[in-house]
């Protein structure tokens, strides 16, 4: 009774291929995608969807199924099952209903884009998709400016030049580099600072592919900031207009500061004790 999710499906492992043959179903994002693979193998197995528009309904029988002694192979179009998709959950419930789980490592984007980034690989943090709309993405990245390491995104190809100005303006100028269609045909890696890669984009337009965004982690320790000094700089951003949470979130970027810490004495300069 074996659940395995298994690695990129484009440069399968011998032990990949192994599970996909010897799987009594294959769970995929697209069974399109998948059964090219499958064929290009000459393999036959069962194959179902399994993506996140139907993974509530269809987690209840691949569970069913494995509880019953099946074998289950979970694969991914492109990258590491479980990683942005709903795959982590049917991982959950096979945990929770006492069966065996089994990773067959692939390629995976996030750690191939650290790796050809040459930014520090000793410390990072993958992040996923950033929020769509430009408030919400502003404040994602202003609570991420003062981790001390290197942060890891996906993002697709039409947000990608302003994605990246808006790293620029609440990160700092970063070293960075933007990877696509890693381990794949047209691999690309163009590496610089937010700002030099957020203009290429914004005159080159949207590139054709899967994109991970590579940052480089803050350039030392944030800078001593005294009591007066932070209560100037809030008092301008309130002053400005921005709302008590939004200019905690602009001065905490600014500064390196802890975004809670400076949210609570925004709190007490606006005269609020919540928002």
């Amino acid at each position: 009774m074996v659940a395995t999710p298994i690695g990129n499906l484009g440069d399968l492992s011998t032990r990949a291929l192994q599970v996909l043959s010897n799987a009594d179903e294959v769970a995929c994002e697209d069974t399109r995608t998948t059964r090219k693979l499958l064929t290009a193998h000459g393999m036959t197995a069962k194959l179902s969807a399994y993506h996140e528009h139907n993974a509530a309904r269809a987690r209840p029988r691949l569970i069913a199924r494995i509880a019953a002694g099946g074998a289950i192979a979970l694969a991914s179009d492109a990258g590491t099952p479980l990683v942005s998709d709903p795959g982590y959950k049917l991982v959950r419930d096979a945990i929770e209903a006492g069966l065996t789980v089994t990773a067959v490592p692939g390629p995976s984007a996030p750690l191939a884009a650290l790796a050809v980034s040459g930014l520090p690989s000793d410390r990072f943090l993958f992040a996923g998709f950033l929020p769509g709309k430009s408030e919400a993405r502003k404040r994602a990245l202003a609570e991420l400016s003062a981790v001390p390491a290197t942060l890891i995104f996906f993002e697709v190809a039409r947000r990608l030049a302003d994605t990246l100005d808006a790293m620029n303006d609440t990160l700092g100028t970063r070293p960075a580099a933007v990877a696509r269609e890693l381990t794949k045909r047209f691999e690309e890696v163009r590496r610089g600072a937010l700002n030099e890669l957020a203009a290429h984009y914004t005159d080159a337009g949207p590139p054709k592919g899967e994109l991970v965004i590579v940052v480089g982690p803050p350039d030392g320790a944030p800078a001593e900031i005294d009591a007066a000094t932070l209560d100037a700089r809030l008092r301008d951003a309130l002053a400005e207009g921005a709302s008590t949470r939004d200019a905690a979130s602009a001065v905490a970027a600014e500064t390196g500061l802890p975004r809670q810490g400076v949210y609570t004495r925004a709190l007490v300069l606006a005269g609020r004790r919540d928002e």
